[in-house]
């Protein structure tokens, strides 16, 4: 009987072995993005929690839709973009960006597990003001360079970014006071508009309890003191990877000459291809 039972035990921890074997086998390796430039390529991991913009990544590269086109927008000390099919053999001077491949993705904007430290892979996209769901371009993508910024600096843009999301909120509440700062405008009463304006602003800042106050996490400011970054798009872009291998080919084209709307003198193609690890 005891021979049985150790048979039995012995026969459930191979079948445990190989279905483990089985999983380890089955699971698929990630996919990564090699971005080839003339001043080098870069490594991009694609983040697992943006699901729309990675498999739309994915595919435009597999279909080799980026291959030929052009960086077509570099600001030294702020950021590379590229992905506009009209680039493809445009012709010199030409200005870039509104191209598209006629859809936009949703937004999947997770900060600050995501946030624009340097080697950032984002979505470009039109403005708020006519783009409030903040959707995504389906196909140009802008990557990171930035700058380090002192603690100091870093303080002024959690002001900044507070005093932002008081202004959205009073925005949202000037409706029952447009015909009352109207009349105070037209009847010259400064005093009073700006008393009015006050009281609204006030009350933004008691609706929005403690989340009025915009401060950076911990390791989201060590990340924008150190290796840099442009804090001021928190929040307001899509995030969906980072360069894991190549910075040093961002600052390279971020340093290239430029035209009068930042498109480089001499073109700067790009390929990608889908590598797995």
């Amino acid at each position: 009987m005891t021979s049985l039972i150790n048979q039995s035990k012995t026969a459930v921890s191979i079948l445990i072995i190989v279905l483990g074997l089985i999983f380890v086998t089955c699971e698929e390796p990630e996919k990564k993005v090699l971005i080839k430039t003339p001043y080098g390529d870069m490594k991009v991991r694609l983040y697992q929690d943006t699901p729309e913009h990675r498999a739309n990544f994915l595919k435009l590269v597999e279909e080799g839709f980026y291959d030929q086109l052009l960086f077509h927008r570099v600001i030294e000390g702020f950021m590379i973009q590229g992905g506009d099919p009209e680039s493809k053999e445009a012709s010199e001077g030409t200005r870039l960006g509104g191209g598209s491949p006629g859809y936009t993705l949703p937004a999947e904007i997770n900060y600050p597990k995501h946030f624009h430290k340097k080697g950032a892979l984002a979505a470009a996209r039109q403005s708020d003001q006519v783009n409030p769901e903040r959707e995504s371009s389906g196909s140009q993508f802008y990557i990171v360079q930035g700058k380090t910024y002192s603690s100091e600096e870093l303080d002024n843009i959690e002001e900044e970014h507070s005093r932002r999301r008081i202004q959205s909120k009073m925005f949202d509440m000037l409706n029952p006071y447009q015909d009352s700062l109207m009349a105070m405008r037209q009847r010259g009463d400064r005093e009073g508009f700006e008393s009015l304006i006050e009281e609204i602003e006030q009350k933004a800042g008691e609706e929005l309890g403690d989340s009025a106050s915009f401060s950076f996490p911990e390791e989201v400011r060590e990340a924008y003191s150190t290796i840099g970054g442009t804090p001021q798009l928190d929040g307001a872009y899509t995030v969906f990877g980072e360069v894991e291998e190549g910075l040093n080919v961002i600052d390279s084209i971020a340093a290239v000459a430029t035209d009068q709307n930042d498109r480089p003198v001499k073109d700067i193609e790009m390929t990608m291809e889908i590598i797995e690890e």
